[in-house]
């Protein structure tokens, strides 16, 4: 290692490079990493080649310089960072200091600059320095002491290398610069001279004063360019001039001794953390097998999930002609042979009956629809596409309506000629996220049957914390990335409906679709196969959810819209009233919706006690902070009613009504089974899970879903249902008894750490003990429980250690799963779901607290959402079996909500709380209650 060369990179150069050269590399849940590849790769390459003792990454910090005040149109016309380069520059940041690499950014100053003034300083303590760079600005710089290198070209720059490359040597290079130009920085030069001819004149007269004196004697129009540029090169000179004279004193410190740049050792367990989260598998895998190797484990261990998966990051496919193999450190993997793959057209009768012929006899087959919509309920077909062999795949289209678009089979017709084959459940089909697919054929008349595997969720079952889209799951489990629906449609307000794409690129797009589609299925279905647990969670639960979601969303629910424009006056005359409150608490009127305003009136006008303050360091007027002023404040409470009050009017009275559908007269909600890594559903458009009943306003919104005429509304959920998972799953004697004995559990905790007996257990005391009960399921700390009792972190303290004494098996459980989260990775339910945690042994605190956390109560949540499952299925296979009128209509939390036939009243009553309780047998009793009512509110 030599102890007086500095590295230094030009990061800002580098990263634009990469991400140019790099293909659009993608970490497994979609965000861009092609530039965080190839910088994290020239770094590593850079330190092996170069083993210096110090060194710096040098970045241009955001906004203006000395350049701009001295040029206002310099770099005006570069074009803004593009927005996924931008989404990389954080994490560049970061894995740069990860591998031990200093990172400087002068506000004020370029990178080229700060380049310039380290080599000045380090040239005259008698050091070497080494630039890495692509920039020719920084040629400038070169002498017996200064190398240029290019990682990207292997090009290296001595001060021979700068006369052959430039004609001209370092010190006659801002010369050269001056009557050249620069483009990319909006600096112009002399009218029509190259490097050529400023080489040629500079050779000629000496130097830039030597070409200025002759300028009456240059002829021709490179003549009189230079004549009418004269007034501007010494500003031209002024602007490419690298500054090596920068005070960097504020922001290196302890420069400008050396020792401030000394390289750091590699943080590996940060920088294996790192590659986890972005995907960049070959290195996590290479850094698992050092540090196994470091523990003495030996080499090959700890390879991690996926190893075997391929090397995603390390296809550098799309790298331009002519680069170098090993560009940015790391040779490209030779990528295997692609499959040849057939792909066909469907535009006549005969065609499509071949393909029925063959999706009947097939084993299995994948379907594919390409429509007019993401809307499900109104989506229309514009082409179906299927694959029954790997590499092959047709493409029917249906309603491609641009000019000159082929003659194509009558939709109709098409759908007939299918119909058979749909709607036969003996022919096993396969999709991705199926449940759309079931809605659009049924837009269409067709109830498909047979549908037994869906890739998305597949993927949800084996990694529910990564993306399921069909984009990420080819890049990750085969190594394609496939076209791109903004490929065939285009972006934002240029992109084009699908019936206007050309049949050809449609057919290429769908028929890959369907095909990877097969190839993933046959990847992923054999881990699921091969694990009991995970196999019974995706056939069990997930498949038969899928089916019953579709069927839920498709009937909607009824909502009296009249109802809610009633109570949407009211809100917004009570809105309007609060506002006049509020002024009149302020002395002046304001913008109750504008933070800004907020935050003038109560800490700049009132003075109210700044309590916390937003990374710019303003005031915070977040909820948090009004709640905890509101316990002494008048005002801060009228603005959280208000900000209540307005939320509930605009997304719930105003909104729903909007979205009633009007060919059946009910809001029908999407239910998202593959977003929540605990497996709990979510809804959208509208989310009902989200509707607010801690207040009376709220709870009015659930009275304007109704049932309808010689119907009720019925509400079915699970009482106490994660406490009594932890009864199950910890198996503590005295929690145990408190369910199978029937008792009030809250007043049971109580009467166990406040040592009375339950009958003499105060309100006040079972409050406490409801909130010990719930905060300790979900990993409360003794801090969160004091600031959620209002009491001191002590009491609180003595509180969980009362606790823990009366239930030491709970004590136990959280210990054990933390430990076992820790080494597995992930947490398991009572049905097998697994639970990742991937910040579990994160070396950020916060981060691996939370996973902690979780680990803890992620088998109860994770658990309480298999049994709801299991029960919607069980609940409506029996009322199928009884060919019974009522539908389930809505699943909230731990709740189903059903509408119900008065005549099917009371069978519902009897025999759904008893299904709900029957689906597991657990170590305690499960119990559900029902309620009935003529609307959702009533029934709760």
């Amino acid at each position: 290692m030599s102890d007086n060369l500095l590295l230094l990179v030009d990061g800002s150069s580098y990263l634009y490079r990469a991400f140019h050269a790099l293909p659009d590399l993608r970490s497994p849940d979609g965000r861009p990493t092609g530039a965080i590849y190839g910088m994290v790769g020239m770094l590593r390459k850079l330190r092996t080649q170069f083993p210096a003792r110090y060194a710096a990454c040098v970045f241009d910090a955001k906004g203006e310089t000395f350049r701009n005040q001295w040029y206002a149109d310099y770099k005006a016309h570069r074009p803004p960072m593009p927005p996924a380069l931008a989404e990389q520059i954080a994490p560049i940041h970061e894995v740069v200091r990860l591998l031990g690499w200093p990172v400087l950014e002068v506000p004020g100053v370029e990178a080229d600059d700060v380049i310039g003034t380290l080599a000045r300083l380090v040239r005259e303590q008698g050091g070497r320095v080494i630039v890495s760079t692509g920039d020719k600005d920084l040629a400038q710089l070169v002498s017996e002491q200064v190398t240029l290198i290019n990682t990207m070209t292997n090009e290296s720059l001595d001060v021979e290398g700068v006369k052959a490359k430039f004609g001209v040597p370092p010190e006659l290079i801002v010369d050269y610069l001056t009557l050249v130009g620069d483009a990319v920085d909006n600096i112009p030069g002399v009218d029509k001279v190259g490097p050529k001819t400023a080489a040629k004149w500079i050779q000629e007269y000496g130097s830039l004063e030597g070409v200025i004196a002759a300028a009456d004697k240059i002829k021709g129009v490179a003549g009189e360019n230079l004549r009418r540029a004269l007034d501007w090169l010494p500003q031209g000179r002024r602007l490419v001039t690298v500054a090596c004279d920068c005070d960097l004193s504020g922001h290196i410190p302890g420069w400008p001794s050396l020792e401030a740049l000394a390289l750091a050792d590699v943080d590996k367990p940060g920088l294996l953390a790192f590659y986890e989260r972005h995907g960049f598998k070959t290195w996590r895998k290479e850094l698992e097998q050092e540090l196994a190797r470091e523990a003495g484990e030996g080499a090959g261990e700890g390879a991690g999930e996926g190893a075997g998966e391929g090397a995603g990051e390390g296809a550098l496919r799309g790298v331009p002609p002519g680069a170098s193999a090993d560009l940015f450190g790391v040779a490209a993997d030779t990528p295997t042979a692609p499959r040849e793959r057939r792909y066909e057209t469907v535009l006549d009768f005969d065609t499509l009956e071949r393909w029925i012929a063959r999706l009947k006899t097939a084993p299995i087959a994948a379907l594919d629809t390409e429509t007019d919509s993401l809307d499900a309920m109104r989506a229309r077909l514009v082409g179906i596409s299927f694959s029954v062999e790997p590499g092959e795949a047709a493409y029917v289209p249906l309603a491609h309506g641009y000019t000159g678009a082929p003659a194509q089979l009558p939709l109709d017709e098409v759908l007939q000629r299918l119909r058979p084959w749909l709607e036969d459940e003996r022919c096993p089909k396969l999709g991705q996220h199926v449940k759309y697919d079931l809605h659009v054929f049924a837009n269409h008349g067709i109830r498909v049957k047979g549908y037994v595997h869906d890739t998305m969720l597949q993927s949800y079952v084996l990694e529910a914390h990564r993306p399921h889209n069909l984009d990420s799951l080819a890049q990750r489990h085969l190594d394609r990335r496939g076209i791109t629906y903004e490929d065939v449609c285009g972006k934002g307000a240029a992109q084009i409906p699908f019936a206007q794409v050309d049949v050809a690129k449609a057919a290429q797009y769908s028929c890959e679709d369907s095909e990877m589609v097969l190839e993933l299925h046959r990847k992923l279905w054999p881990r699921i196969e091969a694990e009991a647990g995970l196999r019974f969670v995706y056939e069990r639960i997930e498949m038969p959810v899928s089916a019953l979601l579709q069927r839920i969303e498709r009937h909607g629910v009824l909502i009296d819209a009249e109802r809610l424009q009633r109570q949407s006056q009211e809100l917004g005359q009570r809105i309007l009233a609060l506002e006049a409150q509020a002024h009149e608490l302020a002395g002046q009127p304001f913008n109750l919706g504008s933070p800004k305003q907020i935050c003038d009136v109560l800490f700049t006008k009132l003075q109210l006690p700044v309590l916390k303050k937003t990374p710019s360091g303003t005031p915070s007027t977040d909820e948090e902070v009004l709640e905890k002023l509101a316990q002494d404040y008048p005002l801060p409470a009228k603005i959280l009613e208000h900000r209540g009050l307005s939320k509930l009017k605009g997304t719930y009275t105003d909104k729903l009504p909007q979205m009633i559908n009007p060919a059946t007269g009910r809001v029908h909600t999407t239910y998202a089974q593959a977003v929540a890594v605990t497996g709990r559903l979510s809804s959208n458009e509208p989310n009902l899970q989200n509707i607010p009943i801690r207040t009376p306003e709220g709870r009015r919104i659930r009275e304007a879903f109704v049932a309808p005429p010689g119907h009720f509304m019925v509400s079915a959920d699970y009482s106490q249902i994660e406490l009594r998972i932890m009864a199950h799953i910890s198996g503590d004697a005295n929690l145990m008894r408190a369910f199978t004995e029937g008792l009030d559990v809250h007043r049971a905790t109580a009467a166990e750490i406040f040592n009375v007996l339950p009958e003499q257990v105060t309100s006040e005391q079972r409050r406490y003990a409801k909130v010990i009960n719930f905060g300790l399921i979900y990993g409360m700390s003794a801090f969160g429980l004091a600031s959620n009792l209002g009491i001191e972190q002590k009491a609180a303290r003595d509180y969980i250690d009362r606790y823990f004494q009366r239930y030491p098996d709970v004590k136990r459980y959280m210990d054990e799963t933390r430990a076992q989260a820790k080494e597995r990775g992930y947490v398991e339910t009572v049905f097998g779901r697994r639970l990742w945690l991937p910040e579990i042994n994160s070396p950020n605190g916060p981060r691996r607290s939370a996973a902690e956390r979780a680990a803890i109560n992620a088998p109860m949540q994770g658990t309480a959402a298999d049994l709801i499952k299991l029960s919607m299925i069980a609940v409506q296979e029996a009322l199928d079996a009884q060919g019974m009128a009522t539908r389930m209509v809505m699943q909230v939390h731990d709740e189903l909500v059903f509408e119900v036939p008065q005549a099917e009243l009371e069978w519902v009553r009897r025999e759904v709380p008893r299904i709900m309780a029957g689906v597991a047998t657990l170590k305690v009793p499960l119990v559900a209650e029902v309620g009935v009512g003529a609307n959702w509110d009533e029934a709760h």
